[in-house]
């Protein structure tokens, strides 16, 4: 009101300079002015500057000028007490590699200080930008177990001040903060992860300032738009708790916890479905022959290298701990019944060539000796062989057959005379080898059958 009155008088002296203006260019045109005159006139005639008036500045409404605020308000009495509410705007990353998280929010602080209180008839505050909070009192305030931590300046810095005649004060900024969250990664990636925002004074114990959420669980709002691409956000809730250090006490502290489940959706297309096949792939050396090595051998081998390189990239992108994690149990398992399929034809065929060279030893030693058989050619001519048999054999000579050659076209011969009689022989000592034919038989049943339990009681343990 006062201002209001004191321009509008500048008007009316403004007004009255003008008109004096118009009398002195009419008397100087009738009488010579003197040069006194004329400069005491020009000075006048200059045009007052309203943004220089003396108007009351916020600094002189406010007192600041009349009051320490180095000092808490109220210093020597009772804790003031300091509500807190928070907005989160964004939940931006969620980082296992280095166990923190990063959030976007506007943390806003209530107190009263009656040193800020001024006369107002409409009962209005005043609201200011960043410059004013550098010369009252406000909470120093800061986040536990914080990495980084800014105020956003653009364009400005988002810092507001609002004074209420009472001298009650709303403080509100815009931060970004990158906070420390304890991992546990042992169900990874079938996990529920709890972190949480810690919000304290830094200098003012519990004695000094009494930190509170301003409307409890209500004091937290978050956007419904909030969304993770690894996580499923479940909860939101607010805690306060009390926190002691040894040398200099206890403080009040306010908790921001949060909820996240992770998709799992993402890992089984890029983690168990390619282990899972390439077990199945594994299978398949089971109903190849056994004799046919150069296709079951690099069957293993590229089934043993692609889940390598399937473990490898899972553990490139993860922190390095000391316990093992559920994805590990999964892909180690699966390595193992790959390389147990390599295992199982190497067994297949060392049994096959041992049972061979025992079964040539044994016919080696039933050999009919041939020593002082002087005429083979009636041994060839025996009553054991048709008239077709002499037909389609007598055509090779025996002057075509001599030294060695005779001797071995004759055991063959005496082979073919006593098949009936080894054949019982043959038959009995091979029932005393393994069948190697029936371990790839008992494969095909055993490997998917046991993969297929271990994946029930993985599925069975981790998905709860």
């Amino acid at each position: 009101m006062q201002n209001r009155i004191f321009i509008s008088i500048l008007h009316l002296l403004r007004a009255l300079i003008h008109f004096l203006k118009l009398i002195y260019l009419f008397c100087s045109m009738i009488i010579k002015v003197p040069n006194w005159f004329e400069m005491l006139f020009t000075l006048l005639m200059r045009s007052p500057d309203v943004t220089k008036a003396p108007v009351t500045k916020s600094e002189q409404l406010l007192k600041l000028d009349d009051h320490d605020f180095t000092m808490r308000p109220g210093f020597g009495g009772p804790a003031i007490p300091v509500g807190v509410d928070v907005q989160l705007e964004s939940l931006d990353t969620i980082s296992e590699v280095d166990m923190d998280f990063t959030m976007t929010l506007y943390l806003r602080h209530y107190w009263k200080d009656e040193r800020l209180s001024f006369p107002s008839n409409t009962n209005q505050s005043m609201t200011f930008d960043g410059r004013l909070v550098k010369k009252i009192w406000v909470p120093d305030i800061f986040f536990v177990h914080s990495k980084r931590s800014f105020i956003h300046d653009t364009t400005t810095e988002n810092v507001m001040l609002r004074v209420h005649p009472d001298g009650k004060v709303l403080y509100s900024l815009r931060v970004t903060v990158t906070a420390m969250c304890n991992m546990d990664l042992s169900h990874f990636p079938l996990d529920t992860q709890t972190c949480s925002l810690e919000i304290e004074s830094y200098a003012y114990t519990d004695d000094d300032l009494m930190l509170y959420w301003k409307r409890g669980n209500k004091s937290l709002q978050t956007d419904e738009k909030i969304s993770l691409s690894q996580f499923l956000i479940q909860e939101f809730h607010t805690t306060t708790k009390l926190a002691f250090y040894s040398s200099t006490g206890w403080y009040n502290r306010l908790y921001i916890n949060f909820t996240l489940r992770r998709h799992i959706f993402f890992f089984l297309l890029q983690t168990y479905f390619p282990a899972t096949l390439m077990v199945m792939l594994s299978w398949v050396s089971f109903w190849i022959d056994r004799r046919a090595v150069p296709a079951r051998v690099p069957l293993g081998i590229t089934t043993v290298l692609t889940m390598s390189t399937i473990i490898t990239g899972v553990n490139a992108s993860m922190p390095r701990v000391s316990y093992i994690k559920a994805v590990d149990i999964y892909l180690w398992v699966s390595f193992v019944f790959v390389f147990l399929s390599v295992i199982e034809y190497a067994a297949v065929n060392y049994l096959s060539t041992l049972q061979e060279r025992k079964e040539r030893t044994q016919s080696s030693r039933q050999l009919p000796c041939t020593c002082g058989m002087t005429h083979p050619g009636q041994m060839m001519m025996s009553s054991s062989y048709s008239d077709m048999d002499m037909m389609t054999t007598g055509n090779y000579g025996m002057s075509e057959l001599n030294g060695d050659k005779q001797e071995q076209f004759l055991v063959h011969l005496v082979l073919d005379n006593e098949q009936g009689a080894q054949r019982p022989a043959v038959g009995s000592s091979s029932s005393l080898f393994i069948d190697t034919h029936a371990i790839d038989k008992y494969s095909r049943v055993i490997f998917p059958g046991a993969y297929t339990l271990f994946n029930i009681i993985y599925w069975s343990i981790y998905s709860q």
